[in-house]
């Protein structure tokens, strides 16, 4: 049992970022909006978009796995942070699914961090809590 929940948060972080693809790399209605309303669109929906590729291909990967928590994280939370300073929680009416999402994601992706914190190279395999 263990072993099977770490696995299934990764791959639950992972396919939330990769079915989010489909809307930024096919430059979807909502996302166009959302990315030209904070002045990113259409270079910072790709880049992003493309970020979250590589942080949900690393989530899958056991040794990479805290880079990709890492990464989610980071791009995670500046979404959040969107939606708290320029977006509002609703975005077209969506009765703040998006912003829900996002904060799914981001409390799995430190979950997962916690959980692999000693695969981190540099942290002391000493630290627990």
């Amino acid at each position: 049992m263990k072993k099977y929940v770490p696995l299934f948060l990764r791959l639950c972080i992972a396919i939330i970022l990769i079915q989010t693809l489909r809307f930024k790399f096919t430059a979807h209605p909502d996302s166009v909006y959302i990315f030209t309303k904070v002045g990113l669109e259409p270079y910072g929906r790709i880049a992003i978009g493309v970020i979250e590729l590589i942080a949900g291909i690393l989530l899958i990967y056991k040794k990479t796995t805290w880079l990709g928590a890492v990464l989610t994280m980071g791009v995670i939370g500046g979404a959040i942070m969107m939606h708290l300073t320029q977006l509002g929680i609703q975005i077209n009416n969506d009765g703040g699914i998006l912003f829900g999402t996002a904060v799914l994601t981001f409390t799995l992706a430190s979950l997962v961090l916690f959980i692999y914190r000693k695969d981190i190279p540099w942290s002391s395999k000493k630290l627990s809590f």
